[in-house]
């Protein structure tokens, strides 16, 4: 199944505005950031569990046990703060 990634603020500066990745159906998030961070490099950089990064799944907070489906829409972030 293809799911569209979007990156936003330090992630998109490392990695770019987005991507289509294919994965096997029934995905989950985790699964997606794991396929990320296989690739080394920057991905595997700026998305290490280490690192706090957020996620969103068609616009709406996501865990990374949350399941993907065809089209959807994956959206990776690091923590805003306010002030």
């Amino acid at each position: 199944m293809k799911v569209q990634l979007r990156y936003f603020a330090s992630l998109r500066e490392a990695l770019g505005a987005g991507e289509t990745l294919d994965l096997a159906e029934g995905s989950t998030v985790g699964a997606l950031r794991d396929a990320l961070l296989a690739r080394g490099g920057r991905h595997a950089e700026v998305l290490a569990r280490g690192r706090a990064v957020r996620c969103a799944v068609d616009q709406r907070m996501s865990e990374e046990s949350s399941p993907l489906a065809e089209g959807a829409e994956v959206a990776f972030f690091p923590p805003v703060t306010g002030g």
